[in-house]
């Protein structure tokens, strides 16, 4: 509000020419109100120094409370706040790597970056193995990434990424990495089902292996719901057995006199009916698989996709394990089939025998059907042996890996 009076005009604007007719000197009233105003201006000046220096020890306290708080998303922190070289490192930090990232601002205004492990509160299946993150977090596993995916006339195949990272590693359950025995269980036929699929994600243990059949039904959708309840998961391919085509496998099964190209296009039908899983293993295949050619072509495609090979060990005359050792396809056989014969106590007898194996040899792989019978017996037996120090793990925790041996 404009009262008229030269007080309400800004200070230091229209100032009048010392030839001003009007006289330069003030009354003492006039005095008495300057310095009433000066008063009030020196005091709110005083005021906002004040408020200045406190909003500038709020917002140090916060920043520190932020960079104790070790977030890992990378978009959470400020490039222009990093010299050329922190920024370098930091950008190589992936978001699920469970660091604590610090900066700090040294007396020469220097920014120094510091990376350190994160305690983590065993709540998602996520951990470090190197510099290689291994899973993923328990709130995003149902979803694949997009990276270790390529698009195909058959639909979505893994892929090794830009950067090496593997399906193998990216969608595995972590282990402690303790030196002990470890026993790994497989439960496959999952898919065919739907009661029995549910029935088994509900039923088994986290720490159980899930294998997806390739024929199933809802493939993806069942995929989601075994890996949101902490399952690594398996596809299982359908391979000639000897005895083809009287004992059938299912559609699109790998057969050798199919020859190599139509074996490359049933076995992309297969892998890409669900993403999300670690390797594939073998459904039937005693012909196929004791065949040096037709498993090299098999081999040779797994090699370029980052995923592991489980031989069920059902056929004496297998080659897999020579051939993917050759071409360096991460590996593993099955120790002991517990269920052929769906009764629950030969099944924990046949459980015993594959611990005893375990112990024997450090580890030991279990496989069985997705039966009713055997998934009450296995979710029994695992709660059990857990109190006799077995740890159970999963397939690629197991599997002979190129890369690490």
């Amino acid at each position: 509000m404009n009262t008229g009076s030269d007080l309400d005009k800004p200070l230091g604007q229209h100032r009048r020419s010392g030839k001003s007719g009007r006289r330069n000197g003030l009354s003492s009233g006039q005095w008495t109100i300057v310095a009433v105003f000066v008063a009030i201006f020196a005091g709110a000046g005083v005021f906002a120094v004040q408020q200045t220096a406190l909003r500038g020890s709020e917002n140090t306290a916060t920043a520190a409370k932020t960079q104790s708080a070790g977030s890992t998303d990378s978009t959470e922190i400020s490039p222009q706040a990093d010299t050329a070289g922190s920024n370098d490192v930091a950008a190589r930090q992936p978001g699920n790597s469970g660091a604590n990232i610090q900066r700090t601002l040294t007396n020469s205004g220097n920014v120094v970056t510091t990376i350190s492990p994160r305690d983590r509160g065993g709540d998602g299946p996520l951990i470090l193995s190197g510099a290689t993150p291994v899973g993923q977090d328990a709130r995003v596993a149902h979803l694949p990434i997009p990276e270790l995916l390529e698009k195909t006339d058959h639909g979505r195949l893994p892929v090794i990424s830009a950067d090496g990272r593997r399906a193998m590693d990216a969608y595995a359950r972590p282990w402690s990495g303790a030196r002990g025995t470890r026993l790994a269980i497989v439960v496959g036929g999952l898919g065919l089902s739907q009661t029995g699929t549910q029935y088994a994600i509900d039923t088994l243990p986290e720490e159980i292996t899930l294998a997806f059949a390739a024929s199933g039904n809802s493939l993806q959708r069942w995929l989601q719901e075994a890996r949101r309840a902490g399952h690594e998961v398996l596809l299982q391919v359908p391979f000639e057995p000897f005895d083809y085509p009287q004992n059938d496998p299912g559609p699109h099964t790998l057969v050798v006199d199919d020859g190599k190209q139509q074996n490359l296009a049933d076995l992309h039908w297969a892998m890409a009916r669900i993403t999300n899983y670690t390797g594939i293993m073998n459904f039937m295949g005693g012909r196929f698989l004791s065949n040096a050619a037709a498993t090299e072509n098999l081999m040779r495609d797994l090699a370029k996709r980052g995923v592991l090979f489980l031989d069920d060990g059902t056929s004496a005359q297998t080659v897999t394990g020579a051939v993917a050792s050759a071409i360096g396809v991460p590996y593993a056989e099955g120790d002991m089939v517990i269920d052929n014969e769906r009764n629950r106590g030969e099944i924990m007898k046949r459980l015993d025998e594959t611990e005893r194996v375990a112990r024997r040899n450090g580890q030991a792989i279990a496989i069985a059907s997705a039966f009713d019978v055997s998934v009450d017996a296995v979710a029994a037996w695992a709660n059990e042996a857990r109190s006799r120090g077995i740890e159970i793990v999963s397939v690629s925790a197991l599997a002979e890996d190129p890369r690490k041996d």
